[in-house]
């Protein structure tokens, strides 16, 4: 049995996160937490979050979870979801300019088209741009829920793995060494989502 520690900073959903990680795996244990020697002594960390950057990095910052996230995110699988993907960039335009946690290089823009409906919510495509072990069994251009605002406009496009359209081209899926992480909700995203959790719990 592995232990998937799944980061609560008190931001976001994350019981709806524990309750699909532990369908598609039942014989794990999914864990709750913001202690940071359960992250550390854990087999897989999932990292989502949900509301504005500022407070979720402030909350990050009050639990002492910065430093551990950006250990988890090289050393184990590692799961970034909605905030959790847009936290790991340098800088967000949202509160008026946050830093982030500087784990990938690039910057969270805010959508701008006036024609759009802010946020961009619902179901739309996602296209996979490369090949990941977290797509197998999901076919591209297959959709997935998003509840967002902001978008992350990538620096280094060799992380790219997966984009949406919304008015123009986004971001919505990055992969690097142990690291995947996605804008959309896997968790709200009925069979492909759950294959794409499945997956991460498989994920050498």
């Amino acid at each position: 049995m592995q232990t998937i520690a799944i980061v609560d900073y008190g931001m976001g959903n994350v019981r709806s996160v524990q309750k699909a990680l532990e369908f598609v795996a039942p014989n794990d244990h999914c864990v709750l937490t913001n202690d940071s020697q359960i992250i550390n002594d854990s087999d897989r960390v999932v990292f989502p979050g949900q509301g504005a950057m500022g407070a979720c990095m402030e909350a990050l910052q009050e639990n002492n979870l910065i430093e551990v996230i950006k250990v988890a995110s090289k050393e184990k699988p590692f799961l970034g979801i909605c905030l959790g993907l847009q936290l790991l960039f340098d800088h967000s335009e949202e509160n008026n300019g946050t830093d982030g946690l500087s784990i990938i290089p690039g910057e969270v823009l805010k959508f701008k088209n006036n024609e759009l409906k802010i946020p961009h919510m619902g179901w739309n495509k996602v296209r996979q741009i490369r090949n990941h072990p977290l797509w197998n069994n999901i076919d591209d251009n297959s959709r997935f829920y998003s509840v967002h605002s902001y978008f992350v406009k990538e620096i280094d496009s060799s992380c790219v793995t997966g984009t949406t359209n919304y008015g123009e081209n986004f971001t919505s899926a990055i992969a690097k060494d142990k690291l995947f992480a996605v804008q959309f909700h896997p968790e709200k995203s009925q069979n492909d989502g759950l294959q794409l959790l499945k997956n991460f719990t498989n994920w050498a």
